[in-house]
């Protein structure tokens, strides 16, 4: 597996700065070529060095001055959702300085993590970790959770570094808050997110709230899909989309998708799953036959030698052992949806 971890460094001393962490972290190491040795990646350019690289690494730590590490990425940063981490470093190791995305991209635990290794200062100017209070972003990456609006990010924090106890809706419990804390306070329906300064609703299903309420999705459903041979994935993606439209389902709360082994060479299923980015797993009959549904099919089990594919394979994937959206079918697909009890 190719390392996530990727050091700049231009000057000798970098380099040897480098050196230290690199067997630590399980980093490349990218040095000036004229300071590169046995293990180094040398370079010349790095401005071109950084638009090749930028986003085959989940993290950058240029030993450097600022200016320079901020002049290389400006081109290539998009958003705090996809922005790989970005930590500088003196060449003396003094201090280790978040720069971006601190909390999604982990900038922030990282320049913890090379402050311990090296003995440096960590430099971190996250309002919210300065203030000592939680940052609902963090939290929500922490809980496995997907952020709807990133948008809307800024009225939650905003509130926390104000004192304010932000309101959450969170039926199944995901953010376990407590009712001692003094941050959130839980509320009984998503409606009474309406109206206040800010809120955070938490769940499978879409809601249509104002842009002050953050949605956070957790991934707890499983796709069960089931289809005749030859089946386009656009057919495939039309049936998953209305059925997840007319059950208000969040697709960002599909965590995978599943069908019988029979379907593996399938061009259309595998296209869809890979629209979605959604890992495609396959069961054989007799693991699906296992799984009790409702209403077993005589066509499905003369043709599949099994009474269920997309339920069944739903609840295979949920370790559930009931249905949430029981099969939906068009002329030549079949979906369904199962909710894991805890989370997967």
């Amino acid at each position: 597996m190719p390392n996530e971890i990727a050091i700049y460094s231009l000057t000798a001393t970098g380099a040897l700065l480098a050196h230290r962490l690199k067997a630590s972290l399980e980093a490349d190491s990218y040095v000036l070529e004229r300071y590169a040795v046995e293990g180094d990646i040398p370079f010349n350019y790095l401005a071109e060095l950084i638009t090749d690289k930028f986003s085959v690494y989940r993290s950058h730590i240029f030993i450097s001055a600022s200016g320079i590490a901020v002049r290389s990425i400006a081109p290539h940063l998009k958003n705090k959702a996809e922005d790989p981490a970005i930590v500088v470093l003196d060449q003396q190791g003094h201090f280790a300085v978040s720069l971006v995305s601190g909390h999604l991209g982990g900038a922030n635990e990282l320049a913890g993590l090379i402050a311990e290794i090296i003995g440096a200062t960590a430099v971190i100017t996250t309002a919210t970790d300065c203030a000592g209070v939680p940052s609902i972003d963090l939290l929500a990456k922490d809980r496995g959770l997907v952020i709807g609006d990133l948008g809307s990010i800024k009225h939650i924090n905003a509130a926390l570094l104000d004192g304010v106890k932000v309101a959450v809706y969170d039926p199944d419990g995901v953010m376990k808050i407590k009712k001692s804390s003094k941050h959130f306070y839980i509320v009984d329906t998503a409606e009474e997110l309406r109206g206040l300064r800010c809120g955070v609703h938490i769940d499978w299903r879409r809601s249509d709230l104002p842009e002050s309420v953050l949605c956070l999705y957790p991934r707890c459903l499983t796709l069960g899909v089931g289809c005749r041979r030859g089946v386009p994935a656009k057919e495939i993606l039309e049936l998953i989309e209305s059925t997840l439209k007319i059950n208000d389902v969040a697709v960002q709360s599909v965590l995978c998708m599943g069908t019988i082994d029979a379907k593996n060479d399938e061009d259309g299923l595998i296209e869809a799953a890979d629209i979605l980015g959604l890992d495609l797993n396959f069961f054989s009959a007799a693991e699906l036959d296992e799984i009790t549904v409702t209403k077993p099919s005589g066509m499905v089990m003369k043709h599949m030698g099994v009474g269920s594919v997309c339920e069944a394979a739903a609840m295979k994937l949920a370790n559930a052992k009931g249905i949430l959206i029981p099969k939906t079918k068009s002329a030549r697909v079949t979906v369904a949806l199962a909710k894991a009890v805890s989370g997967l």
